[in-house]
């Protein structure tokens, strides 16, 4: 498995090491990879897909704002 070296706030690695010592994970490698992927998932499925055009105005199918009947300017 590759290796890679990240640093983050202190403030993660905090609630890293709690989690671990929560027993939620068995050790700090686990941890990050488990969250790192659970991230890239969510990411993945809430950005934009790969296999969807941009959209060139910035406006949905359904309407601007996201309402069927409705136009804000």
């Amino acid at each position: 498995m590759p290796r890679v070296e990240i640093t983050v706030p202190e403030h993660l690695e905090m609630q890293i090491a709690q989690m671990v010592e929560r027993g939620e994970f068995v050790d700090r490698g686990e941890a990050v990879e488990e969250l790192l992927s659970t991230g890239l998932k969510a990411y993945k499925t809430s950005g934009p897909q790969d296999d969807e055009p941009a959209d060139p105005g910035g406006f949905e199918d359904d309407g601007m704002m996201g309402h069927d009947d409705e136009y804000v300017f």
